[in-house]
């Protein structure tokens, strides 16, 4: 049984197992039978329910912006994807910050506690440019986990193309980060 707590449209459930996403925002939720909708920070299953987790949060980048494009050129934020503001507790609105870290930090808690012992935790992320700089976000996600109680196993580098829109659309880092972690 594998949850994705940060479900979206719902592509955790083409995996070959049970599945099951958590999505804050109904229309996306409504787009699988399988997920539900719900918060990441307060997921409402039991202790210990679920063998694997397997997610990709929110980049905490530009893909955050709410901005309306006036002048015909193209945006491609979650705000404009959903066609309406996103929910208060969705971190798709949320540039990397405080408010950015507590959220998560709330999330991959509430993770370990509904996944069993010897549980698998799949992270997928993508750092992101910030002011021509590479904004280390992977490596604060993994820091987090650690100290909540997770064990590293694996970490990859995935080739990825990213998308060219917004500012910093020639600069991208490249690559995506898998991280294969366990709670012991």
């Amino acid at each position: 049984k594998v949850l994705d707590p940060f479900a979206g449209t719902g592509k955790i459930h083409s995996l070959p197992f049970e599945t099951v996403g958590v999505e804050i925002e109904p229309e996306w939720a409504q787009m699988s039978n399988n997920t539900i909708v719900g918060d990441a920070t307060d997921l409402q299953f039991a202790n210990c329910e679920f063998d694997a987790i397997c997610t990709s949060p929110t980049y905490g980048n530009r893909m955050a912006d709410c901005h309306n494009a006036k002048d015909g050129s193209s945006r491609n934020t979650y705000t404009h994807k959903l066609g309406r503001q996103l929910s208060e507790n969705n971190t798709g609105k949320m540039q990397w910050g405080e408010k950015y870290r507590v959220l998560h930090i709330k999330a991959w808690n509430e993770c370990f506690r509904v996944l069993k012992e010897g549980g698998v935790f799949i992270l997928n992320f993508k750092n992101h440019i910030r002011k021509g700089k590479e904004v280390d976000v992977f490596s604060w996600h993994i820091k987090e986990l650690l100290e909540i109680g997770f064990a590293i196993e694996e970490v990859r580098q995935v080739k990825t193309n990213g998308n060219g829109f917004g500012q910093n659309g020639k600069l991208r880092t490249g690559f995506e980060f898998v991280a294969k972690l366990r709670k012991p």
